[in-house]
């Protein structure tokens, strides 16, 4: 297909697509799934509602078609989907397409880790909140400590894939955690992502007195660290960057609630049972799995993405107050990925 670049209201390319593989995750983080909220009973998608490996590479061929360069491959848990480095191999083959990562909570790298990089995958984002076992395993719901995260990320590094670990910080819970994360990440090379807990989805309880925000982790961090910031590497980055000086490592912030990346947003989601959504705080999505399945072609899938993203004015971010968040309507995390 010819490459086109299509820009939304606000004059935004569509660069990045996350791809969501399955609703399900072997722990129940607060900020994600709280075990309160996703216990034994709760109904998942049925695999019938799971796009198909075949239906996920169509897609991405076609986002690419479009200008999406990078993919990230997300979940629930995505390594709890089957035979993932086939999926990861059919989009790695995918013309245009520059770079392709996955986001996890690493328990399963230790298996998969070797397979995923010889089938294309190019780096992990490695949720990791704390280093305290007992936290850890208040955070995940499941008792579980810190051991088999710390092992995955091993593993992903003897396999040769970049290794990110995405830290949420909420006031109360981790922020204790701060400083020793950024320690050990800084000791072992490992870039860390300061994550500010986000209203997303309706079941984390959000509050905005629960935030620390990007300005408090930095100045905590200057206490103990020299760092100068960094250039963003292209046009959308997400992180703000900074690295420390006196070793060639970078520590970065996701600042969605206290400084808004809004106005350079170039990401769409595609949930696990196929629907489209712009924003990661709205919860209308755009059913593309019946619209396929009822026989479209490639171009009129083509022609309906491009009219969605055409579309898009959403500028949640900043907009967003105490009282606004939770008027809209929402979808969980679990469904579309962080």
């Amino acid at each position: 297909m010819e490459k086109t670049i299509i820009k939304d209201k606000l004059n935004r390319p569509l660069h990045d697509l996350r791809i969501s593989v399955i609703d399900r995750c072997n722990f129940r983080c607060q900020y994600c799934m709280p075990a309160d909220q996703f216990g034994p009973d709760f109904e998942f998608l049925p695999k019938g509602a799971l796009l198909t490996y075949e239906e996920i590479e169509r897609l991405a061929k076609i986002f690419v078609s479009l200008g999406v360069e990078k993919i990230r491959l997300t979940g629930g848990e995505p390594l709890l989907r089957r035979d993932m480095p086939i999926l990861v191999k059919k989009l790695s083959a995918i013309e245009g397409l520059l770079d392709i990562g996955l986001t996890t909570n690493g328990v399963l790298l230790p298996k998969f880790a070797k397979d995923l990089k010889e089938a294309g995958l190019k780096r992990v984002n490695v949720s990791l909140d704390t280093l305290n076992d007992e936290l850890f395993g208040k955070i995940n719901g499941r008792g579980v400590g810190t051991g088999p995260v710390l092992e995955g990320i091993e593993a992903a590094k003897q396999a040769g894939l970049g290794v990110k670990i995405n830290m949420v910080v909420k006031k109360g819970l981790n922020d204790s955690e701060i400083i020793p994360m950024a320690e050990y990440c800084k000791d072992n090379s490992l870039e860390l992502r300061y994550i500010e807990f986000m209203d997303v989805g309706s079941t984390n309880g959000w509050k905005m007195d629960d935030v620390i925000t990007k300005k408090q982790i930095y100045y905590l961090l200057k206490e103990q660290f020299e760092l100068e910031p960094v250039d963003p590497a292209y046009y959308g980055e997400v992180a703000k960057l900074y690295r420390y000086k006196d070793k060639d490592v970078n520590v970065g912030f996701i600042t969605s609630v206290s400084e808004s990346f809004c106005s350079s947003c170039t990401r769409s989601r595609l949930s696990a049972n196929g629907q489209i959504f712009t924003c990661l705080f709205n919860g209308n999505g755009h059913d593309i799995r019946n619209f396929m399945r009822n026989g479209a072609t490639n171009e009129e899938i083509r022609e309906h993405v491009s009219a969605i993203w055409n579309g898009r004015d959403d500028r949640y971010s900043d907009e967003r107050t105490a009282e606004t968040h939770k008027d809209r309507k929402k979808i969980e995390m679990s469904y579309i990925g962080g």
